[in-house]
């Protein structure tokens, strides 16, 4: 299999202009309230999970909106990750892991991983600074997708929402931030063992643990995420100012979250045909259940 190749960070967003094919995007006039809806391109077939075109669009437009020349440092912004399917994102690409892991393709495991991490840390750091960061979850969040969701400041998730780090099925674990954004929203004891065992938490639990901060009823996420973003934008200074807070106190190093990403590359590299067999039954249950649209 090829190296995937994918835009690095910092790329001006022109260089991957609008319309974008897997992401739907807007914002209002001020340009303080973004939405980004993964999954734009949701249809029988295509997996609502992190595939390389997503993740490359999904960078250049975060490059776009904090490249702003009119952007000011002392402003307040808000950037909400929602998703256009019926799950919020299903995780890691795992026909891509499967087969580079056959190919024995290291590099290519650890490209992958790299353009996560960007990602996750560029939510976790509310991008230039200035943006609150906000996952809205109407759809289950599993792998890979639950670490996006748990980078950002707020999960909001509405009620049902299955949330779950599923790696350990397949030999593997979750290593793009999920031990690092979890263990700063519950101990590091019960961090380690939602990762070990695996299972599909409802939001419900999730919420009861604190690992959800607002948990609403089915059809009320962005009511509930206007609401949130409202009662921010009334006191923004001391929103910017928490921000440069958990920089400082609750920060997750970028470095610490590739030194373990190295160490998923290595455990991938080691698993077995038949955890790779498992990983391919999984891709053919994301391919079922693919094709219905939320909006």
């Amino acid at each position: 299999m090829n190296a995937i190749e994918l835009l690095p960070v910092g790329t001006p967003a022109t260089s991957y202009a609008p319309p974008y094919s897997t992401i739907r995007v807007h914002a209002d006039a001020a340009g303080d309230v973004h939405w980004l809806h993964m999954h734009a391109d949701a249809g029988p077939g295509v997996r609502p999970c992190f595939r390389k075109p997503l993740m490359t669009e999904m960078h250049a437009y975060l490059d776009g909106i904090t490249g702003d020349p009119q952007a000011r440092p002392e402003r307040l912004r808000h950037l909400v990750l929602a998703s256009a399917a019926d799950a919020f994102n299903l995780g890691g690409d795992l026909d891509v892991f499967s087969a580079l892991i056959r190919a024995r393709d290291g590099d290519g495991l650890l490209r992958y991983a790299r353009s996560c991490v960007d990602g996750v840390y560029r939510f976790h750091a509310g991008l230039d600074g200035s943006f609150r960061t906000i996952a809205l979850l109407q759809g289950d969040a599993l792998g890979g997708g639950l670490e996006m969701a748990l980078s950002c400041h707020t999960i909001v998730a509405e009620e049902g929402v299955g949330m779950g780090l599923p790696e350990v099925l397949f030999g593997l674990f979750p290593g793009m931030g999920a031990y690092n954004f979890l263990s700063r929203r519950v101990s590091p004891q019960l961090a380690e063992r939602i990762i070990l065992e695996g299972r599909v938490y409802s939001a419900e639990e999730m919420h009861a643990m604190g690992v959800v901060d607002i948990l609403v009823p089915r059809g009320q996420g962005e009511q509930a995420v206007n609401d949130l973003i409202r009662q921010q934008q009334r006191i923004p200074q001391s929103y910017l100012a928490m921000n440069a807070v958990r920089g400082i106190s609750n920060r997750v190093d970028y470095q610490e979250l590739m030194d373990i990403t190295r160490v998923w590359v290595d455990a991938a590299l080691a698993l077995d045909e038949k955890s790779l067999r498992t990983m391919d039954r999984l891709v053919k249950a994301q391919t079922r259940r693919s094709g219905q649209v939320l909006s």
